[in-house]
């Protein structure tokens, strides 16, 4: 006899997961402490969305699956939010979540939903098993199908008397899933590619996160160094070749787009990050070139399928550098090369002046040259030995250029779609990943590494009692919360100016500029007592001087730690992002006004 928990349990363990994230609930309690008995980590959120976000992490960070475990009915709903989150990014996410009696169907039963027809169109595949026996192959089917092909997101639902029964069930030791078959290019398509490559005038490389998913490092910087082709990474795509390589472009990224006649896009799809690959951004007559596991994705937006190749994108950057073998592009006194160094210059001049700018508050730039700094002097940059989460729009739009990547899979985002409230989920997935013992990350060498949390402070309230989380498993992530009062922006420069705007708003009185406004937040609202109250290090600061002793003391400390960074509301300031133009070409708007 066996009990459905420990049967679910089992066969998650017989695949090889050692971390489960989740909040646990009736009736699926039981399978986390399950699994605690069976030697798998189970990591209790205060959230299932934090839980979920954490999950989707760990799955692109270690390359399998990540297990998030949730309640029926309202946990499921929360549950949800992760799930597009895992399809837009391709990372492979289990979800495991309870669900009413089967015998008391159509009854108004505890939180019952019909989670198969909710989840089936937004999941690769969504299951239930019939009979307890149908459990381990059904968990198994959903882990392969969760890893297979290309990444996302696949669902079990568990009726409670499952969970809950003892069954006289045979034991079903299952195989783990140590190898995911990867497609090779046709010799000929390879060839093609390559004679295109070489005609270019301007050629370019586009690095995504999807060639970080793959481990394809090694085989990218082969092709970078051997070849001397441009190359621009995207957000989570830094780090594959190093930012500090000379070939390195991504502060010309607009004129690098806009200027190249071929394209080679290795793990990324051309999507709103890369302007669908399509006019006024890029060059009209480019070639794209892209480089997918999944065929449906070539020639979308901008590629040309002609060109584009289906494979693994290590297996094909293989193929590409033998096909290529000696050559290389001779286009440095090119018009596009030298129009590519002088607007990197420009650019870097530019970001260096902002970082400079003394003033208190500090504006973003500022604040994150004196972290960064202090940072780098602490720690070794080119060993990798820092991760760092960033989400708020111009907390994650600025320091993506501040910070820069030696190593892939360092630095995580809202990502593809472009989802707030992740960031302190994804922390704790970093640290589960790299730091927990037999960790199943690769980053760099493989020594310990520290979190580091970069929120803007709209984007932290989303999942800010994570921090007690943290604080309960002992990570010691520093978190840096930049407090600008409101999101993108705050109201006011001064604490008397914003209640008298907040005593317009209770009392209604809020005529044109008088109250406060939709992006709003609390006036350098007390962040870092979070951490105080959850056995971590809270800390205020508002000067230079302030950062940087803050930073250090938080990258020494031992627990969790919140830095509240009171930084310039930048009142005046339309609001944008970078990376981002949701007006269409023939209706744009004035930024920042409603």
């Amino acid at each position: 006899m066996i009990y459905g928990a420990k049967l679910i349990a089992q066969a998650l363990h017989d695949l090889g997961v050692k971390v489960i994230f989740g909040l646990p609930g009736l009736p699926v309690t039981d399978i986390a402490q399950e699994g605690l008995y069976l030697g798998i980590r189970f990591i209790s959120f205060r959230n299932e969305q934090a839980a979920v976000y954490a999950a989707t992490a760990y799955g692109y960070l270690t390359g399998k699956p990540g297990v998030c475990v949730s309640v029926g009915g309202p946990g499921v709903f929360h549950v949800m939010a992760g799930i597009p989150h895992a399809t837009a990014n391709s990372w492979p996410l289990l979800v495991l979540a309870g669900s009413s009696e089967t015998h008391n169907a159509n009854k108004d039963a505890f939180q019952e939903m019909d989670a198969i027809s909710l989840l089936s169109p937004h999941t690769k595949l969504a299951l239930r098993p019939p009979y307890p026996e149908m459990i381990p192959k059904f968990v198994k089917d959903a882990y392969r199908t969760a890893i297979f092909g290309r990444p996302g997101p696949a669902f079990v639902d568990l009726p409670a008397n499952l969970i809950l029964g003892t069954y006289d069930v045979q034991r079903q030791k299952l195989s783990p899933v140590t190898e995911v078959p990867q497609p090779n290019s046709p010799g000929s398509r390879i060839r093609d590619v390559v004679e295109v490559l070489k005609t270019a005038k301007a050629p370019l490389v586009v690095i995504g996160k999807g060639a970080a998913y793959a481990r394809a490092e090694r085989q990218i910087m082969a092709l970078i160094d051997r070849t001397g082709i441009p190359f621009v990474p995207t957000p989570m795509g830094k780090g594959v070749v190093p930012d500090s390589s000379p070939h390195n472009f991504s502060a010309a990224r607009s004129t690098a787009l806009k200027g190249s006649d071929v394209v080679l896009v290795l793990g990324a799809k051309l999507n709103w990050i890369l302007s669908f690959g399509l006019p006024p951004k890029w060059n009209p007559a480019v070639k794209i070139i892209q480089v997918d596991t999944c065929a449906d994705e070539l020639g979308k937006n901008g590629g040309d399928s002609s060109l584009s190749l289906v494979g693994d994108v290590t297996l094909v950057v293989d193929q590409l550098i033998s096909q290529l073998g000696d050559w290389r592009w001779q286009g440095q006194s090119s018009i596009f090369y030298r129009n590519l160094q002088t607007a990197k210059s420009r650019n870097e001049d530019k970001a260096v002046k902002k970082a400079m700018v003394n003033k208190v508050p500090m504006p973003f730039e500022r604040a994150f040259e004196i972290v960064k700094n202090e940072l780098n002097s602490l720690s070794r940059p080119e060993d990798g030995d820092i991760v760092y989460v960033s989400e708020g729009a111009n907390a994650m739009d600025i320091s993506r250029s501040i910070f820069t990547m030696e190593h892939p899979r360092m630095r995580l985002d809202a990502g593809t779609y472009a989802t707030m409230g992740v960031g302190l989920g994804y922390a704790v997935a970093a640290y589960a990943a790299y730091n927990f013992p037999e960790p199943e990350g690769s980053a760099g060498s493989h020594s310990r590494k520290k979190i580091v949390a970069i929120e803007g402070d709209s984007a932290f309230g989303f999942s800010a009692m994570e921090v007690e989380t943290m604080a309960r498993f002992q990570m010691d992530v520093l978190i840096f919360v930049m407090n600008n009062s409101g999101l993108y922006r705050g109201d006011t420069e001064t604490a008397e100016k914003w209640d008298e705007r907040r005593r317009n708003t209770v009392a209604g009185t809020t005529t044109e500029g008088k109250g406060l406004t939709a992006w709003s937040l609390g006036y350098q609202t007390d962040y870092q007592k979070i951490a105080e109250l959850a056995g971590g290090i809270g800390i205020l600061a508002r000067t230079p001087d302030e950062l940087k002793q803050a930073t250090k003391r938080g990258f020494e400390a031992r627990v969790p730690v919140v830095i509240n960074v009171i930084i310039d509301p930048q009142a005046d300031l339309p609001m944008d992002f970078s990376w981002l133009d949701m007006a269409p070409p023939s209706q744009k708007m004035q930024r920042g006004k409603l």
